[in-house]
């Protein structure tokens, strides 16, 4: 598949972008805060993300003049607007998930 749409499913289709927009839906939050959070991703990755998804005009970063700076990441209009879509597939992965281990189960 070569069309145009599949570098933005590739971003949001990523484990970690889907990870930062609900974490990020709240407000703004520091690096550090955003990794708690999400949980079981490395800093290098976690950056990796966050450049990408800035890239694409999902997130912003502000740098605060500050000793030590303080830098915060915010989800864009462009970003909140995957919650709701992001929440749809999240609410069928919960409806369904007895269904998809009784299935692994069984192919096991």
């Amino acid at each position: 598949m070569n069309c145009p749409t599949r570098v933005v499913l590739d971003r949001i289709g990523d484990k970690w972008s889907v990870l930062v927009v609900l974490s990020l839906i709240g407000g703004p939050m520091r690096f550090t805060q955003l990794r708690a959070q999400i949980g079981g991703v490395t800093p290098k990755v976690l950056t990796q993300t966050l450049r990408a998804m800035e890239q694409d005009g999902l997130v912003t970063r502000e740098v605060f003049a500050e000793v030590p700076p303080r830098v915060e990441y915010t989800l864009t209009e462009l970003g909140r607007s995957l919650h709701e879509p992001i929440a749809a597939v999240a609410e069928w992965a919960e409806r369904n998930i007895t269904e998809i281990l009784r299935c692994r189960e069984k192919s096991a």
